[in-house]
């Protein structure tokens, strides 16, 4: 058994979603369900499949998106497992309905940082075995980091 990892990274002013799910209908239902949740949402998203002909299958409608996401699916290798990109909106836009889609069956993030996917390898396959992302804590917050942190939610449109 050997343990990888693969680097993800969201383009600029995007975010990324992996998760775990178990079906090739995964494709088709993430693609409504974030098209009817956020439907100026731009995205790629990208399904491993494990079993049949087991390749990458792909969809999105911001062309670039698809490709990246498609690309780094098939650097992980990992099977039932998705991966998306998305650009003007948010993943708390669409975490809770992504874990409503039948097939899914976890999510290992929603971020804008870098991940770091960690697979592990066996004769049989890969899988996702944890993530990390972004970076460890400094500290803990002080009453201005407080005071910062909810003006934060309240400039992004969070919080009243």
């Amino acid at each position: 058994m050997d343990i990888k990892i693969v680097k993800l990274e969201a383009p600029a002013d995007c975010n990324l979603i992996l998760g775990q799910s178990h079906f090739i209908k995964t494709v088709e239902d993430l693609y409504e369900a974030i098209v009817n949740t956020v439907p100026h949402a731009e995205f790629g998203l990208a399904f491993g499949e494990a079993s049949g002909n087991c390749l990458v299958r792909t969809a999105g409608n911001n062309e670039d998106l698809e490709k990246l996401a498609g690309e780094k699916m098939l650097e992980m290798g990992c099977g039932h497992s998705f991966l998306i990109f998305l650009c003007n909106a948010f993943p708390i836009n669409l975490t809770q309905r992504i874990k409503d889609v039948p097939e899914v069956v976890n999510l290992f993030c929603a971020t804008a940082n870098p991940v770091q996917v960690l697979i592990v390898e066996t004769e049989q396959g890969r899988g996702i075995i944890g993530v990390v992302d972004g970076f460890k804590p400094q500290g803990i917050e002080t009453e201005d980091d407080v005071a910062w942190r909810k003006k934060f939610l309240r400039d992004i449109g969070y919080k009243l």
